[in-house]
């Protein structure tokens, strides 16, 4: 039997050759043909060249490595991998055709070990793999903001940083604690509850609903992903949050906290979109919004709520792309998506607006869309649970994504009721054939046509998840009363139309709870602590001189004035006790 070729490790170890081959096209065809490489990887595994994969919840294990007396596994093979595994290598592939203008190859480099390490994390049988894969994870991104070179995209950076780190020593935490109670390395479903026994797991789950971008642990996703660079961006919205999705269906599916966490999470995010002038920071808090659907999902642990938070992500994937693609191209082409500064760009842009509202169509869950036969599946299931908070909540974030996704982000965008943009964005503004790239344009074609296929033949996307499907999403009441919830949420649109132009605004999120004592904080060590600083500086090398001038001449020991041996006997009083606070 052929060896198993790992395609996260084909991408990533790929990605560092991109910078060595000088000649512009043959790189970019190079940067092209990786994720075809590891779409054909996958391909071959679904044949069984590599092994016949077994039913769910088995899998198919390659890759063992030891590793001290433990068993590293970088491929475990299984119906829940391949479906994350396949998305993660079709969305590359469309997204490196967007990326193909992008003349820093150090973001395809970036970009690249970003999917690679995403693969990894998907395919991790153990938890010290997953845990290496997520660390590579959270910082490949990093670049992707750092590329853009303003100093909002640098502070973000930082703080992307920051907050998954957190995540990360919350996982590596929980995983040594796991290790020291157990033995055992294998990421596998974790035992969940209260109080010190589940210390380990309650520690993991909060580095995984970090990733998660679960509220209040959120606030690193619109901050992030509305900085980066215009195409970096767009890998940033499938990877980390849809990985961690999938380590909570691996490790806490069934756990009911999710299951409120995740309702709380859709509804929040929706209505922080409300306050947004900024149209990537919009598609931002929609990601969250979404990411909720599919952790409502996970903690509500039914066959049919877990392949409905699979089937989810895997349409989100697709369709938030798009989005952020035509979000981006509208970046590209006049330098802001700032909603008080746009309008009256339709006719300049009509097939990026039109492939756009796909995607709003998409993400709306309107029938005949992908959105409609993965959304509707979560909320289905948790109707079936009898929960009508959770149902509500679900049904109601569903009708303010409509809102503002499907109707706000197109008309401040593109219409807004102006025939013409703005003087200064009209001035930079060419022909309307040329204001978006072909290979954008392309990009989000291919993405468009996904979210429509999808939508129209979901069987094909079924048959991929993991448990079986029983689930019909075209029945004639789900479709008239989903029809009928948004012409009457257009309608109401429509007459209020005036009130949701865009305006200058600056939205509030819960890291002002972080960021403000942060600040001053700063303000403090800037003043009061560097002048004390500086004071003992001056002091210290003041001693210091008269002790080497004393040294050198017993003539001069007449300038070791008391006042001076005093100072240097408070100087080491202050050290001392500062070193025995940090000791005891």
């Amino acid at each position: 039997m052929i060896e198993w070729i790992h395609p996260g490790l084909v991408i990533l170890l790929g990605s560092f050759l991109i910078p060595f081959i000088r000649w512009r096209k043959l790189r970019l065809a190079y940067f092209l043909s990786l994720p075809i490489i590891g779409l054909i990887i996958l391909i071959l595994t679904s044949k069984g060249v590599f092994g016949p994969i077994p039913p769910w919840p088995d899998a198919l294990h390659k890759w063992r490595i030891p590793f001290l007396q433990w068993s590293l596994e970088l491929g475990r093979i299984d119906k829940l991998s391949m479906v994350f595994a396949y998305v993660y290598v079709i969305a590359a592939f469309c997204m490196n055709i967007y990326a193909l203008r992008v003349k820093n190859y150090w973001e395809h480099v970036a970009a690249m070990v970003y999917v690679g390490s995403s693969l990894g994390a998907v395919f991790a049988g153990d938890l010290f793999t997953l845990f290496f894969c997520m660390e590579i994870m959270s910082c490949a991104p990093v670049f992707l903001v750092w590329f853009r070179g303003t100093k909002k995209a640098m502070g973000a950076g930082v703080r992307y940083i920051l907050w998954h780190h957190f995540s990360g020593l919350c996982v590596l935490a929980g995983i040594l604690i796991h290790l020291h109670n157990t033995g055992s390395i294998v990421f596998a479903h974790f035992p969940w509850g209260w109080g010190g026994d589940y210390l380990a797991y309650n520690l993991i789950l909060l580095g995984f609903i970090t990733n998660a971008a679960t509220p209040p642990f959120h606030s690193w996703l619109p901050d992030t992903y509305s900085e980066a660079t215009p195409s970096g961006s767009i890998y940033m919205t499938a990877y980390t949050t849809k990985t961690a999705v999938y380590c909570l269906i691996r490790g806490f599916s069934g756990v009911e906290l999710l299951m409120w966490l995740g309702a709380i999470q859709a509804m929040f995010a929706v209505f922080m979109a409300v306050l947004e002038n900024d149209g990537r920071k919009l598609l931002s808090y929609h990601i969250i919004s979404q990411v909720g659907y599919m952790v409502a999902g996970v903690g509500i642990g039914t066959q049919m709520a877990i392949n409905g938070a699979v089937s989810h992500a895997f349409c989100h994937i697709i369709y938030k792309a798009l989005l952020y693609m035509g979000a981006g191209s509208v970046l590209a082409v006049v330098g802001t998506t700032k909603f008080d500064r746009l309008g009256g760009l339709y006719k300049y842009m009509p097939i990026s607006f039109w492939l756009t509202m796909v995607g709003g169509l998409s993400i709306s869950a309107f029938p005949l869309f992908s959105g409609f036969v993965s959304k509707t599946m979560t909320i289905e299931s948790s109707e079936l649970i009898h929960n009508p908070i959770i149902y509500l909540l679900l049904e109601g974030a569903s009708i303010g994504t409509w809102l503002h996704t499907g109707l706000k982000l197109p008309w401040n965008m593109w219409l807004q009721g102006r025939d013409e943009p703005l003087p200064d964005i009209r001035a930079k503004l060419k022909d309307s054939a040329i204001n978006t790239p072909v290979n954008m344009q392309i990009a989000m074609g291919i993405l468009a046509f996904l979210c429509i296929f999808l939508g129209i033949y979901p069987k094909i996307l079924y048959k991929m998840l993991p448990y079986p499907v029983e689930f019909v999403p075209y029945t004639v009441t789900r479709v008239f009363s989903t029809t009928q919830m948004f012409i009457f949420a257009f309608m109401g649109f429509w007459l209020l139309r005036k009130l949701v132009v865009g305006h200058p605004t600056y939205t509030i999120d819960t890291d002002w709870l972080v960021r403000m004592p942060g600040m001053r904080f700063i303000r403090f060590c800037r003043k009061p602590l560097i002048s004390f600083g500086s004071f003992l500086d001056k002091a210290v090398l003041k001693v210091a001189y008269s002790v080497i001038s004393w040294v050198k001449s017993p003539i001069l020991a007449t300038t070791m004035t008391p006042r001076i041996i005093a100072r240097g006997v408070l100087i080491v009083l202050i050290l001392f006790s500062f070193f025995l606070m940090i000791y005891i």
